[in-house]
Parts: C-alpha cells; structure tokens; sequence
C-alpha cells in the first residue's frame, strides 16, 4: 500500500511544471519560513524567548533523533530500487526517517503549543513540506507518517522537560 501511495502521488510530478516548481521550492526553502517565524516570534516580546528555546530543543532532539534512527536503520529511497519521478538531486542514505519532516513538525508541534493560529498554519505547512517529499520522489509516505509522529513526539518530550525544569504551566492563545 505504501509504494502503491507513493507511485500515486509521485507519478502526477513532471506534468504540471508550476506544481513542480512549487513543490521543489516547498522541498528545499521551507526551513527557511521556519526559521524566520522563530526569529519574528523572538524579536516579538520577552515571552516567546521561552517559545523560541523550547522550538528550538525540540528541533536539536528532533535531528539527534533523526541521527540515531539513520545509523541503526536503513530503508532505500524510492529511487534507489524503482525507476521513479525525482524533480531534485538527493542523497542515497535512508528514507527514514525524513529530516525535513521531523524538523518542520517539531518546530510547527512546539508553536502549536503556544499560538494555536500561527501553530495550525504551521501544521498545514509541515504537512505539505511532507507531501513535498513524496512528490519530489525522495520519501515514502510512511517515512513522511513516521517523521511527522517522531517530530511531534520530540515537541511532547521537550514540553514535559521543560515543565519539570521551569515548573510553569502552558500559555495559551
């Protein structure tokens, strides 16, 4: 079911080159939004420091995670044992689990958290930078589900560490 998924999605890119475009750019430059509505958040006032801090451990768990995962485990990209659409060079190292996935759904988990506006908005971004990867044929869509689980997951971990350091209760929007 998940190559079935995958050849779906992937076999619609090459035909429409705006879609394409868009889908690379989603691909490649999301992190970019990410980081910028951190700094926005940070520059804001002084309580989104805590926001911003707690992003960013999320994020830094997130890429140990990502690191942990790759080196005991290793699932070949689509490419790698299928003729399959790939819109932009990739490397050949394990599907899974997606760092820009993991990344992108801990950062959007963590402002989710506090701003539930700007945290759904990012949800729906992380979503589509998921869906990105699938389109650009460099990701499965279990790697995608997976990713985006762990990525959350990594924004749970931290809150809890971060109510039993601080002892402080969520704000919420």
């Amino acid at each position: 079911m998940d190559l079935r998924l995958f050849q779906q999605i992937n076999k619609l890119s090459g035909r429409i080159s705006p879609v394409d475009n868009l889908m690379i750019f989603i691909s490649n430059q999301s992190r970019y939004v990410y980081a910028f509505i951190l700094l926005v958040l940070l520059l804001k006032n002084r309580r989104n420091n805590r926001i911003a801090l707690e992003t960013g451990s999320s994020v830094l768990l997130g890429l140990v995670v990502q690191f942990f995962i790759k080196l005991f485990y290793n699932k070949p990209r689509p490419f790698v044992k299928r003729r399959v659409g790939i819109l932009i060079p990739s490397k050949t190292d394990s599907s899974f689990p997606s760092k820009h996935t993991i990344l992108a759904f801990a950062a959007s988990t963590t402002i989710l958290m506090f701003h539930r506006k700007l945290g759904t908005i990012m949800m729906l971004m992380s979503a589509l930078t998921g869906f990105s990867r699938i389109w650009v044929g460099h990701h499965y869509p279990s790697d995608i589900i997976g990713s985006a689980l762990l990525g959350s997951l990594t924004s749970f971990v931290t809150r809890i560490f971060s109510f039993s350091k601080f002892g402080n209760k969520p704000e919420a929007n």
